[in-house]
């Protein structure tokens, strides 16, 4: 039975990857609460906007609109400064800030529920987001054996996605209050049990504190300070660093000037780029809309929490599969199939609203089976994967900038996107939006197919000759004093 399992989760019943899953766990429990920030809108909104309900006026739909979209605006100028910080505080220091970040949000919408308030609240909170979409991915990562980094990057949509499940499911069986006091306990106690939480061994050896890096490093992976193995992972640790020293300071001039690491770059950007643009926060938006219109046909009959739970349950089941397949699948071919399946949902989703506008007769099964399928495979691939690939593309001393500028691509495609729904479907029509978004989809793919590499088991070293020869090599030679170096 045990052979059919993944080997990271045998590994795990044997004890051996116990702590750096806890580790990655607690880590991501801030990009939990941002998830159930972000789906406490869909459940709270009709209670917000009601005459009868816990805001002192009724909730315009203007201000929810300024809610959706100014969340993503403060990543957008502050993704570099939480880079920085991550670089010079640590990996742990800018993770309870982010937290921070979150009670302070909550906080303030849990004692005013008044315009300005739920407006600053979110603002703030977009600086927490800021913090989970730069610092999570950097902080799994450097904490990950190579073994099982795309298990747990993944687990960085999963727990957004969980989030989203948890605040859904709240919404539909509490009242107001009570949903409000448990996202707010969440950042509370997640500051209080990170505390004993240790640092990146990463940016231990970064801070020459060799010792407190080998001790994590020793709980991590569950064996003893004087494991022999655990010995050669610190010194190549500390190689990197010396390594790192020995270049110039990581600055955007020295991406642009070698050619294979802006070659990283322009991936790194171009499949975040195609996930943040592939339309699923309009499938999300317009979720709605497609159960009504499938009720009117098949008889589904689902109040609207019941259908943002089965939104957010399809949302976690497909994350739960990326954490299991990743490993075995590698990341360019998952993130090339699940793009592709995203594209061809995309598209019958605007072919099926293209012909019923003719007053032509389909089944309305096939609106919600595409966006089922849109909304899985987007959350088994094309949403997760992007972030393990931008982790593993670039060395210690680049990684954090280009995390930063991605973060901020992130938040500016996303504010986009919210402010520009209505005014696109009211000009093009849902039909052409759905088709537009599967043609972003297409390109994807075909750009993961042609130009993306395969990150699984290889070192940044190893990355960098496929893409400038297209073959595998065990080492780089520096050309000018003859030594092997690292570029991890």
């Amino acid at each position: 039975m045990l052979a059919l399992l993944p080997g990271w989760f045998v590994r795990i019943k044997d004890g051996a990857l116990v702590n750096q899953f806890l580790m990655a766990i607690m880590v991501t429990i801030p990009v939990l609460n941002f998830g159930m920030l972000m789906g406490w809108q869909s459940p709270m909104t009709p209670l917000l906007q009601s005459k009868d309900g816990p805001a002192p006026e009724p909730i315009s739909d203007e201000t929810i609109s300024w809610m959706a979209s100014l969340t993503f605006l403060p990543p957008v100028f502050c993704g570099f400064l939480v880079g920085d910080l991550a670089d010079r505080w640590g990996r742990k220091i800018t993770t309870m800030i982010t937290s921070l970040m979150l009670v302070t949000s909550w906080s303030i919408t849990l004692f005013s529920l008044r315009p300005w308030a739920l407006i600053t609240s979110r603002i703030i909170s977009g600086l927490a987001c800021a913090g989970c979409y730069v610092v999570t991915p950097l902080y799994l990562k450097e904490i990950a054996s190579d073994n099982i980094r795309g298990a747990l990057g993944s687990l960085f949509i999963l727990s957004q996605n969980l989030g989203y499940l948890v605040v859904y499911i709240a919404g539909d069986m509490l009242s107001f209050a009570a949903v409000m006091w448990l996202c707010t306990a969440i950042p509370v106690i997640h500051l209080l049990a990170f505390l004993p939480m240790p640092e990146t061994p990463v940016f231990l050896v970064k801070q020459g504190k060799l010792k407190e890096a080998r001790a994590t490093l020793a709980w991590l992976r569950n064996t003893s300070v004087d494991d022999k193995n655990l010995e050669e992972a610190v010194q190549q640790l500390e190689r990197e660093e010396e390594f790192s020293k020995s270049m110039q300071k990581a600055t955007w001039k020295s991406i642009v000037q070698d050619k294979t690491t802006f070659k990283a770059f322009r991936i790194a950007v171009n499949v975040m780029l195609s996930q943040e643009t592939c339309g699923y926060l309009v499938v999300l938006m317009y979720a709605g809309s497609i159960f009504d219109e499938a009720g009117r046909s098949i008889g589904l009959k689902l109040s609207p929490n019941k259908q943002t739970i089965i939104v957010g349950a399809i949302q976690l089941l497909g994350s739960i599969v990326a954490s299991c397949i990743v490993e075995q699948t590698g990341r360019k071919w998952l993130l090339a199939g699940t793009s592709l399946a995203t594209g061809l949902s995309m598209l019958a989703l605007g072919g099926w609203f293209y012909i019923t506008s003719y007053d032509i007769w389909l089944p309305g099964w096939v609106p919600v089976f595409a966006m089922c399928l849109c909304i899985f495979a987007d959350a088994a691939g094309y949403q997760p994967v992007p972030y393990v690939i931008v982790s593993e593309l670039f060395s210690f001393q680049h990684r954090g900038m280009v995390t930063s500028f991605v973060s901020s691509i992130d938040g500016l495609s996303d504010f986009l996107q919210t402010k520009a729904y209505n005014p696109l479907l009211n000009l093009l029509g849902i039909h052409w939006v759905f088709i537009m978004f599967s043609i972003v989809c297409f390109l994807g793919t075909f750009y993961t197919v042609m130009w993306v590499p395969e990150t699984k088991d290889r070192t940044v070293e190893e990355i960098y000759a496929l893409l400038e020869d297209g073959r595998t090599k065990e080492k780089r030679k520096d050309v000018e004093n003859g030594k092997e170096v690292s570029r991890l």
